[in-house]
């Protein structure tokens, strides 16, 4: 048994979550501190655990002054905020919150994919601004056809395999780029990323957040992908070099973008703001009701199997 006393939630989380945590355990709020760092100095080492979620994160400075903690729950799959190589070196544990939010992240995928291909957005401001009735007839324009499509999908876990079998059902071909194949999937392994851009019409990110993936989707990727493609990032904002993606699309260099993530969330440049080939969504690719509790029901689910058996049912490592 490995009884959980006293937990520090590191910020805010969802209020069924909450709930649930302050119920089962003696919790208090890092964020209700006036001065964060001088609680933990003076208070740190009476906690065991830490809550805390993929937006939040928690500072290695943070970790560094709860010599205690022997487990970190976390509320999401991005790990890029959590020191996790601090974490294993200490051997504290690291939970998080896979599998539970796959389908609702692939959906949402195909959401960007068919709405920036197909301009649903773009027709929903076309009519709501009067230019349909206006201009009439086949006033606003063609779309690009998806079913048949080939999409290049960068990074495999998961997730990434969800969203390609989504493809399968739009009869699209589907290859994917990571470092080393994956075995036993169905899909080409592309070694190039640039040989990957160059071939698909849909470019889907959804790799891993952190400073290996930085700018993986760079200039030469973006050039690559041609004016008749198109990008959708549905993993984090740092994967993709922004300003590199502002100057492709500003100079017609690819066909559009779907994002869900910026690189400096919730701060989105004013020039992709302005451009009717982008469609834009506030990181919600995994906010459905169903999901969110899932996920909740996750991050509880690894305190108490902690607990129990000094194990978490989904670890980070």
């Amino acid at each position: 048994m490995h009884t959980l006393n006293r937990i520090l939630q590191a910020g805010k989380l969802v209020p069924a979550l909450e709930q649930a945590l302050h119920a089962r355990y003696s919790v208090h709020r890092l964020a209700d501190e006036p001065d964060p760092a001088a609680f933990l100095v003076e208070h740190g080492a009476q906690f065991d655990a830490v809550v805390t979620s993929a937006a939040i994160g928690l500072p290695a400075q943070h970790l560094a002054a709860l010599p205690s903690v022997k487990v970190i729950s976390s509320f999401g799959v991005g790990l890029d905020k959590v020191p996790v190589e601090e974490a294993k070196a200490r051997g504290i544990a690291v939970g998080y919150t896979p599998d539970v939010l796959n389908d609702c992240v692939a959906d949402t995928a195909f959401a960007l994919l068919l709405d920036v291909a197909r301009r649903t957005a773009e027709a929903d401001r076309f009519v709501r601004a009067g230019q349909w009735a206006r201009l009439g007839g086949n006033s606003f324009g063609l779309g690009r056809k998806v079913s048949g499509a080939r999409m290049g999908v960068v990074g495999l876990g998961r997730i990434g395999q969800t969203i390609a079998r989504r493809g399968l059902g739009f009869d699209m071909e589907v290859r994917y780029h990571t470092r080393r194949p994956v075995a036993g999937v169905p899909w080409a392994h592309e070694p190039s990323l640039v040989e990957l851009a160059t071939w698909c019409d849909f470019l889907v990110v959804i790799t891993s957040g952190g400073p290996a993936t930085r700018h993986l989707i760079n200039e030469a990727v973006l050039n690559a992908l041609g004016p008749r493609s198109f990008l959708i990032n549905v993993a984090r904002g740092t994967v993709v070099d922004e300003a590199a993606l502002i100057r492709a699309l500003q100079d017609g260099r690819i066909a559009g973008a779907g994002l869900d993530v910026f690189e400096n969330e919730p701060q989105v440049p004013e020039a992709l703001t302005g451009m009717d080939n982008v469609v834009l969504l506030p990181h919600i690719a995994s906010a459905t009701h169903e999901t969110r509790q899932a996920m909740g029901q996750r991050v509880m689910d690894n305190l108490e199997a902690f607990e129990r058996t000094g194990q978490l049912i989904s670890s980070a490592y």
